[in-house]
């Protein structure tokens, strides 16, 4: 007999299997099959996944999706931590779209949030790892990782399969 997982409980479902003398045979076979199904459960609130294309048009998406998912899922959250998040998330979007993708590509935003903290990561498929820029007062960009040093309590790094997860975690204030 296998075990099976509910999607989204983490519980563990045996399935169950009755076996009535009186019953045919061919609806005890159905009625077992049956029993064994898992039926997928509503998610609820927002996910934590959201998948953008590369263009600049998605790091507005990016910050509606991270509002409505610390709103939901962190209701007590300040409006000061929410819109901390967002700027990280919008800047950590805006260069993985920048530099870390090609046309077509896809950008996948991750977000675990709870009272103590917010951790967004974002994935792109380029393993070329962000570094700081010379400051200068001939460019209007390039400040991106200075935000993050100023704005998060840690953040990093981490090679993936398929490129790279640059992530930072906010405190809550």
């Amino acid at each position: 007999m296998t075990e099976e997982h509910v999607s989204g409980t983490g519980e563990q479902v045996r399935p169950a299997v009755h076996s009535e003398p009186h019953l045919d045979a061919s609806l005890t076979k159905k009625a077992i099959q049956d029993s064994r199904r898992t039926y997928p459960t509503s998610q609820v609130g927002p996910p934590s996944i959201l998948l953008l294309a590369s263009e600049p048009e998605s790091a507005r998406a990016a910050r509606k999706f991270v509002r409505e998912y610390v709103g939901y899922h962190v209701p007590e959250a300040s409006e000061d931590h929410v819109e901390t998040v967002v700027l990280v998330t919008c800047e950590l979007v805006t260069n993985s779209i920048r530099y870390g993708t090609e046309p077509d590509d896809l950008v996948r935003v991750v977000i675990d949030a709870d009272d103590g903290r917010t951790r967004v990561e974002v994935h792109d498929p380029v393993r070329r790892r962000p570094r700081a820029r010379p400051e200068s007062d001939q460019r209007d960009r390039g400040r991106g990782l200075l935000i993050l040093d100023f704005l998060c309590h840690r953040w990093g790094v981490t090679d993936i399969p398929l490129g790279k997860a640059v992530w930072a975690e906010v405190k809550a204030l």
